[in-house]
């Protein structure tokens, strides 16, 4: 599938990873969707808007023959704040816009040309985001997370939480625990250095990427993608990534 990804507006950047689109083709191979620690607001040709996330597993994404999608991801930490409900709920599910913002979901609806539904899309964000800004001690929380050398337990001391009130904000926010985006966000960091130097050993990508050995990383990868690094490797370098 032709999938690419664009910079948010500036106005976005606090709240918004990315704009992407996927174009249909006429005989899509299904993908596969690795947890990443964000939520997506996804417009479907012919469906409308849905949310996507937040993953602690991987998801197959079957799309059809004709199928037009358009996407704005959000950051790690932003999405419950911005759409102003809680995502632990929403946890590897795929629940319409309709079914949580319903008015918003009628004025970007299924029918839209795919640049007209992204640009509504985008206007929806930002008047989401303009409502209720993301949380700042959450994006902090991400971006320490986010880090080879970042240990969990101290991050309620950097940002001045108790454990009960971390995890509480955390997921409401984000969808899940601290440890969990931890290990999300470790295991994203291995898939880039993986894409940038193929030909490195996995054993050195682990400890790079953060893991204590390669058999850390296999047991991460297996709960996250469903398979081991090796099999992973190989999917990647065969059939790309997005």
């Amino acid at each position: 599938m032709a999938y690419a990804e664009g910079e948010p507006p500036a106005s976005l950047r606090a709240a918004v990873v990315c704009l992407w689109r996927r174009d249909a083709e006429p005989d899509p191979t299904p993908s596969l969707i690795l947890p990443d620690g964000c939520v997506d607001l996804i417009w479907q040709s012919g469906r409308g808007v849905f949310l996507a996330g937040p993953d602690t597993r991987p998801v197959t994404a079957d799309q059809r023959p004709g199928h037009i999608l358009r996407g704005v991801r959000l950051q790690p930490g932003a999405g419950g704040p911005v759409l102003g409900l809680p995502l632990d709920p929403l946890r590897n599910l795929r629940v319409d816009l309709a079914d949580l913002h319903p008015s918003a979901a009628r004025h970007v609806h299924g029918d839209l040309h795919p640049d007209e539904a992204l640009r509504r899309l985008v206007a929806l964000t930002g008047s989401f985001a303009e409502q209720r800004p993301p949380d700042p001690v959450l994006l902090a929380a991400a971006r320490l997370l986010d880090d080879p050398a970042a240990r969990v337990h101290e991050l309620g001391t950097h940002l001045d939480l108790s454990e009960r009130q971390l995890r509480r904000r955390f997921t409401a926010a984000v969808g899940y625990g601290p440890k969990t985006l931890h290990r999300v966000l470790r295991f994203r960091r291995f898939l880039t250095m993986l894409d940038a130097s193929p030909a490195t050993g996995l054993a050195e990508l682990a400890v790079r990427a953060g893991y204590a050995d390669q058999a850390h990383l296999t047991r991460d990868a297996v709960q996250l993608a469903g398979r081991p690094p090796a099999a992973l490797a190989r999917m990647r370098k065969t059939r790309g990534h997005d």
